[in-house]
């Protein structure tokens, strides 16, 4: 009827031709009709659309007689040139050429090639963007013919929509600001995340919406549990293990429901999804995919991913199938379709998440990583549904990738988790659901990888298991996770693929380093060696025997190393074991096709293998290092061996580990360390470590100028000496180091100046060094030098290290021996003031310490200093940079420093302070901060300044010393005032110092001083008598502030003050003494009350 009412409407009147006899031939009238169509040429003239309109209806009413009396390209090759003919401004057309496809495509049930189908689509898909909308019901018949007909070959265009959505992410272009535009487009992607999964048809809504995150958490942590003790299943007979399948899976079901994790259903097949330890990877891709959809386990949380070095220098074989199944045919044409159409859903939803905020992705958490199923519910699909089911290894691999990029960056989010045995609670908290979320993720990944045969996906699991454990509070979860991981993951470090390998050292990593130390981890490492490989030698027989790596490279160190081990610690760790053999010993077999990484020629492992095992290594010594103090001498072979290789990465990795190593001993030797002394490495053993790097290769290296970070690297180990050990070095090999600083610093590169400006900033404290006037003078140059450097990098460490070298001189006052002031020179001490005056200028990173030098600086200045002319300019100059920087609105951190600072300049007596002109802009400074800055650590810091001075004139007029009286005492009122409830913890500490500081104030106070005392303490005398009362009975608390912590020390200190206020010579008829006096008194006739002291109060008045 359409064709009928187009025909009429034609310019000319012209009338339809009468409908012609059916040819005696099947199809000949098509080829006729085409024929004639096909010789036409593109025209915009009424003549040529009057015939393409005659031709449409010709063909449109032309008699076919049976399917496939026409050839399917003749019928392509026609629609295709039909639709070349039509412009898209002519609606009459498109709308008869549209009814030409939908009515051809039905009839003659057509299969359009893939590259007609493609022209098709596109051309369809504009005429609905460009046509009246009078068009859009006969171009919608057309396309929905083109897309039924066509399925298999269809997915194409959703695969072409989903890199269209990707790119305009990946460009910026599309902004998801608004919560229902991701929504959408989170729920369509989802839909596509799923398309055509074999047995799975998922109804999801238009828009998902996010869940409202708590921003605060505030439940203690969860006290770490007892360890559970880790029993190895027996060897399993191969050819009694299909016996015993039900047996260990029922098993394994009954473990999991006792320690709270459980399934949708139990798993039953083929048994390998048992996770028993030594369990080892299958050579099926059956298993867990096998499962029915409600089974399957779906979980996964969060997590932080780490950089993985090994995916990027082995490329995957070619020949690895994209299909575990090898299907032919139809079907599995349409497989692949939708197995590409999955894999473009994940990559755009990858870029969904690098274009949002990770705050407003854990919103959506629930919709892709779900909680554990409640008993008897259906678990909901995720991405562990497409990990654990698709047939499709790129498809997992990429669904893996994707919740990678979730769990990156997750910590905070997954640090609120607490796992709780309490079921009584008519709610579950988030922090529960969290805890579930984590624990599901955890069984889920290893299922997946005892069911996984590719090893490019068995890659990517294991990375995934790593950035979960980098993530996870273990120290908030119940007992075993780590366990059942640390299990599962050994029997891999032998995998026939390198990658696998590599990411299964990495995952070792991981476990070392999360929240170290961990009491679950210390056990695991000190299991067995053979503990978990039981039960490799069937599923995995490239493994070999579990003892393998027992081997230890030979040399002098074993004995060294004995000497090293303190006492209780003989229990070796074989993950240290298995690096050291992994780095040194050569490689037991021929590098396999997998081995990209192996040099030809080279004996060893591959390289990423080697520099994977080193950063494990590092690992241990930072988190672990009482086990890796065993090893100590062994391990310094080892950083030899690899520093005197050609690979710079094996060097630097090297350097590294001698980082860590010589950070852990200066840990044992700290004043506040817990280890006891018998339990610490040796000085003498340390000197001999440390002697062994400097006779090796570890001199060429920090001259290496061809490699910088090498250099850098090897400088930041080189700090790293104790200091106790350098001492005892050689005199040769001191100077050694110290030339080697000294002669770096001159560097051009900015890595290298800038780590040797912060090795110098160490060694300056070193007391070995610290009064060597010339080494001290040396490296005051060399720093300045740096501070003047282009890069903020550098200033800042050259900052640093200035700080360090200015509090040495402060130090050398406190000795006896006044030689070092004497000859530390004058005119290197005004170029250091210059400096630091420069600095206090710069970037918040080199003001912080800038400042802190200048205290120190204006500190240690002498009498012959001050007097002389030149240093009175820069004295004013100093002074003024640092009241600057206490009013600036810098960082807390600079304010805090400067603040320091200025007390350190208080504590100089030679300085003119109560007479000076900048006396009073400094306590005006001090006191607009102890009242008003809104961090009360600075305030607290200010306070603590206030106090410093010992003399009542260095307070200056009366009028000077009430304003900070009265600053003082409304400080103290307003100690609880704050937005903030992170500053409430400091509250108690800032009440603790303002109470010093006003008890200091009185203890010194003169006669015109009194008044205004009274006066105040009149009006707000019971708010400052129930705070010293407090800080008589309590103290300080919660920062160091230098208050008295001893009782008698406390209650000594009013006590002093009195006694002064007693014998002040007051004006007669003045009462303000006797007013005050009282005060103190009652303060501590009921702190004496209350504490139940019967100290009386002899001498102290003059009733």
């Amino acid at each position: 009827m359409a064709a009928m009412q187009v025909a009429e409407s034609l310019p000319g009147g012209q009338a339809r031709d009468v409908p012609r006899e059916p040819p005696p031939e099947q199809g000949s009238g098509f080829r006729c009709l085409s024929a004639r169509l096909c010789a036409l040429r593109p025209d915009d003239s009424s003549s040529s659309r009057t015939e393409i309109h005659l031709l449409f209806d010709q063909l449109i009413s032309e008699n076919y007689g049976e399917v496939g009396c026409v050839a399917p390209e003749d019928v392509s090759a026609l629609l295709v040139q039909a639709c070349r003919l039509v412009p898209l401004n002519q609606n009459h057309l498109v709308s008869k050429v549209s009814q030409l496809i939908h009515h051809l495509l039905n009839r003659l049930q057509v299969i359009v090639d893939e590259q007609n189908l493609d022209f098709l689509l596109a051309y369809t898909i504009s005429a609905i963007q460009q046509c009246s909308s009078w068009t859009h019901m006969e171009i919608l018949q057309a396309l929905a013919a083109l897309v039924y007909c066509n399925g298999s070959k269809c997915q194409k265009l959703l695969q072409n929509a989903l890199k269209g959505i990707q790119s305009l992410l990946n460009g910026g272009k599309m902004k998801l600001t608004q919560t229902e535009e991701l929504g959408a487009l989170l729920a369509v992607l989802k839909k596509s995340m799923f398309h055509g999964l074999p047995g799975l048809n998922i109804e999801l809504p238009t828009v998902l919406y996010p869940t409202p995150l708590p921003q605060y958490d505030g439940r203690p942590p969860v006290k770490p549990q007892q360890s559970e003790s880790s029993t190895s299943r027996p060897t399993v007979n191969k050819k009694k293990k299909s016996k015993v399948k039900s047996r260990k899976i029922h098993q394994e079901e009954e473990e999991e429901e006792s320690s709270g994790e459980r399934e949708a259903v139990p798993i039953t097949g083929s048994g390998k999804e048992n996770l028993c330890e030594g369990s080892t990877p299958c050579s099926s891709s059956l298993g867990v995919r096998s499962l029915p959809v409600e089974g399957s386990s779906m979980a996964g949380r969060d997590r932080v991913s780490t950089p993985f070095r090994s995916a990027s220098w082995k490329k995957v074989s070619s020949s690895e199938s994209d299909y575990s199944d090898a299907e032919g045919g139809m079907q599995s044409k349409m497989r692949s379709y939708q197995a590409k159409v999955r894999q473009g859903a994940l990559a755009c939803f990858l870029s969904t998440i690098k274009s949002i905020e990770k705050k407003v992705l854990y919103g959506y958490w629930s919709a892709f990583v779900p909680d554990t199923p409640e008993l008897g519910s259906p678990q909901s699909v995720s991405l562990m549904t497409l990990t654990l089911k698709d047939p499709s290894p790129k498809t997992r691999a990429c669904a893996l990738q994707v919740l990678s990029a979730i769990l990156e960056g997750s910590k905070q989010f997954l640090s609120v988790a607490e796992d709780t045995s309490d079921h009584r609670r008519a709610f579950t908290p988030f922090s529960v659901m969290i805890a579930s979320s984590i624990r599901e993720l955890h069984r889920c990944l290893l299922l997946a990888l005892v069911a996984e045969s590719s090893s490019q996906t068995l890659t990517q699991i294991i990375k995934c298991l790593a950035n979960l454990v980098s993530n996870s509070p273990y120290n908030r979860l119940k007992l075993s996770l780590l366990t059942k991981v640390w299990n599962q993951i050994k029997p891999y470090i032998r995998h026939k693929d390198v990658n696998v390998r590599v990411s299964s050292l990495t995952l070792l990593g991981a476990i070392v380093s999360t929240h170290a130390p961990l009491p679950e981890v210390q056990l695991l490492l000190q299991q067995p060696c053979s503990s978990g490989l039981s039960n490799s030698n069937s599923a995995t027989p490239h493994l070999s025997a579990p003892d393998w790596w027992k081997k230890a490279p030979s040399g002098p160190f074993l004995e060294e190393a004995s000497v090293s081990s303190p006492k209780g610690s003989s229990e070796p760790c074989w993950l240290i074991r298995l690096c050291i053999s992994t780095v040194v010993l050569p490689k037991e077999e021929s590098c396999s096709s997998s081995d990209a990484g192996c040099a030809t020629g080279s004996i060893y492992e591959p390289s990423p293998m080697r520099l994977e095992a080193l950063q494990v290594l590092a690992h241990l010594a930072k988190g672990y290092f009482s086990m890796a103090q065993v090893y100590l001498m062994e391990l310094g072979e080892v950083i030899c061996k690899c520093m005197g290789e050609a690979d710079p990465s094996i060097q630097l990795h090297g350097a590294k580990l001698l980082e860590e190593l010589g950070t852990g001993l200066i840990q044992q030797y700290k004043p506040d360390s817990t280890i006891a002394p018998d339990q610490r490495v040796p000085v003498t053993v340390v000197v001999m470590f440390w002697t062994m790097m400097l006779n090796g290769p570890l001199p060429r290296a920090l001259q290496n100028s061809e490699h910088p970070t090498l250099q850098a690297s090897t400088c930041d180990a080189l700090s790293s000496i104790l200091p106790e050990a350098f001492s005892s070095l050689p005199s040769d090999r001191q100077i050694l180091c110290i030339t080697m600083l000294l002669g770096l610093n001159d560097s051009k590169n900015r890595l290298v100046k800038a780590a040797t400006s912060r090795a110098l900033g160490v060694y300056v404290l070193f007391p070995c060094l610290r009064q060597d006037v010339i080494f001290v003078a040396d490296t005051a140059n060399a720093i300045l030098m740096s501070l003047q450097d282009k890069s903020l990098n550098v200033r800042a460490k050259a900052a640093w290290s200035l700080g360090n070298l200015t509090d040495t001189l402060i130090v050398n006052m406190e000795t006896p021996d006044p030689s070092f002031q004497e000859e530390f020179s004058g005119l290197l001490l005004l170029k250091m003031l210059r400096s630091a005056i420069e600095a206090s200028r710069d970037k918040d990173k080199v003001k912080s310490n800038a400042v802190r030098a200048l205290g120190n600086l204006l500190h240690f200045l002498q009498p012959s200093h001050i007097e002389k002319p030149r240093f009175a300019e820069i004295i004013e100059e100093s002074i003024q940079a640092l009241i600057s920087t206490v009013l600036n609105e810098a960082a807390m951190k600079v304010r805090w420093n400067a603040c320091y600072a200025v007390g350190n300049v208080f504590k100089n007596p030679a300085l003119p302070l109560g007479t000076a002109p900048w006396t009073s802009q400094a306590y005006n400074a001090l006191t607009s901060v102890v009242t008003s800055c809104k961090n009360f650590k600075v305030r607290i810091r200010s306070a603590t300044a206030l106090s410093i001075p010992s003399k009542r004139e260095q307070y200056g007029s009366a009028e000077q010393y009430v304003q900070i009286w009265n600053a003082l005492v409304t400080a103290l009122q307003k100690s609880e005032d704050t937005t903030d409830f992170l500053e409430f913890k400091y509250c108690a500490s800032l009440r603790t110092q303002i109470c010093q500081a006003l008890i200091h104030l009185l203890s010194l106070a003169s006669a015109s001083d009194l008044p205004c005392i009274r006066e105040t303490l009149e009006s707000n005398g019971d708010m400052v008598q129930s705070f010293i009362l407090q800080f008589l009975k309590s103290g300080a608390e919660g920062d160091d502030t230098g208050a008295p912590h001893s009782l008698h020390e406390r209650d000594q200190m009013v006590r002093t003050a009195l006694e002064h206020i007693s014998s002040i010579q007051a004006l007669a008829g003045d009462s303000a003494k006797r007013a005050i006096m009282d005060f103190l008194e009652d303060t501590l006739t009921i702190y004496f009350d209350s504490s139940g002291s019967q100290v009386a109060l002899l001498g102290l008045t003059d009733r």
